[in-house]
């Protein structure tokens, strides 16, 4: 059965509506750079997420295969639970 992205749409909360607005946002900024392209199978990841507190700033931006960014740990509510991070960033923590 396909999705009802009208119903989702019209059901979300201002604040899902905003992060939604944010991650399109971010999108297109690594559009214009040549970063990402409609259809490459590439996510754009906030190295600090959202639904944390993270913006759109360039340095809180990266391109990740869309397996990548969507095998990192969650919440029941889809936000990014505290202990993951950037890979990047945890190859650091751990001392690599």
């Amino acid at each position: 059965m396909a999705r009802n992205y009208q119903q989702e749409y019209a059901n979300e909360s201002p604040e899902r509506r905003k992060q939604r607005a944010k991650r399109n946002a971010a999108r297109r900024e690594l559009m214009r750079e040549g970063l990402v392209k409609k259809g490459d199978g590439k996510d754009v990841n906030h190295v600090k997420p959202l639904s944390k507190g993270g913006g759109n700033s360039r340095s809180n931006l990266n391109v990740v295969p869309k397996r990548k960014n969507s095998s990192y740990a969650r919440n029941s509510d889809r936000s990014m639970k505290d202990s993951v991070s950037n890979p990047r960033a945890m190859g650091r923590r751990r001392g690599r």
